[in-house]
């Protein structure tokens, strides 16, 4: 892969100035999660080597969509769970999904 697993951690950081993630207290390191996680993605991409640039993206782009549905899922309990209400956006797109579930195009 063009890219190590040390350098994707530091994009990772920069991300993260834009959007920190709270580890809250998690009994984990959370340099040594971001090094987990940015070796596992490495290992990913080398695995693809093989596969034609449309595939390599839909791979990355179908990891991606599951990430970001796990997290939306994740967040959603957490609110339920506190209590606490959904963000107005967050609330917006699950009513749209609800009506698009009962009146398909």
């Amino acid at each position: 892969m063009s890219i190590t697993p040390e350098e994707l951690q530091q994009l990772m950081a920069e991300v993260e100035r834009e959007d920190p993630i709270d580890f809250a207290d998690l009994p984990f390191e959370e340099g040594e999660l971001r090094a987990l996680i940015a070796s596992h993605l490495c290992e990913m991409a080398d695995a693809m080597e093989s596969f034609s640039e449309t595939d390599k993206q839909l791979t990355l782009l179908a990891v991606a969509a599951k990430l970001v549905l796990e997290n939306m899922v994740l967040n959603i309990q957490l609110l339920r769970r506190h209590g606490l209400p959904m963000s107005d956006s967050a609330d917006a797109l699950l009513s749209r999904l609800r009506q698009n579930g009962r009146n398909p195009p």
